[in-house]
């Protein structure tokens, strides 16, 4: 992880981010396609930019290897969150940049800046498919918080499952 470095996504990099997002659900299949639907809510990081906090981790040469959402409750990307806590959200690292522990850059980065605002909890949620990242999580200390399991989408048979990390 020495080369890697996370910080808030500068403009110029807004769509390689959203590129990278788009990529890496794409290769874990948990959307079909590059565009339409879920894909285009992936690919809009500028969007995300403004309504939350965009943070990328990149390599000594500034190329963008993932990203990571930062929502606080109530806010247009907050979904599982309640007062107190700070959420993230659609963490994604670039395929050819897998194994570099990118993923856990960006989750340590979300961790810090939940403490950065006083955070008592940071919490999100995961694809019940998502169990690479799951794995993460739990190795991070984050805990399942199951009474907020969710479904994404309504007649589809997909469970979000809650996590949370306590920080205080």
């Amino acid at each position: 992880m020495a080369d890697v470095v996370v910080r808030a996504a500068r403009e110029d990099e807004w769509a390689a981010a959203g590129a990278v997002t788009v990529a890496a659900y794409r290769a874990d299949r948990h959307i079909d396609s590059s565009t339409g639907g879920y894909a285009d809510v992936l690919a809009d990081a500028r969007t995300r930019a403004g309504q939350a906090e965009l943070l990328v981790a990149v390599d000594e040469d500034d190329s963008v290897l993932g990203t990571v959402t930062i929502a606080r409750p109530g806010t247009p990307y907050a979904e599982v969150s309640e007062p107190g806590e700070v959420e993230f959200r659609m963490l994604a690292v670039n395929p050819p940049a897998r194994g570099r522990g990118v993923g856990e850059a960006l989750v340590r980065a979300a961790v810090a800046r939940a403490r950065e605002l006083g955070a008592r909890r940071l919490v999100m949620s995961s694809s019940e498919h998502m169990t690479t990242a799951h794995r993460l999580y739990r190795r991070l200390g984050f805990r399942r918080l199951p009474e907020r399991d969710w479904r994404p989408v309504p007649g589809v048979d997909v469970v979000a499952r809650a996590f949370s990390l306590e920080l205080a």
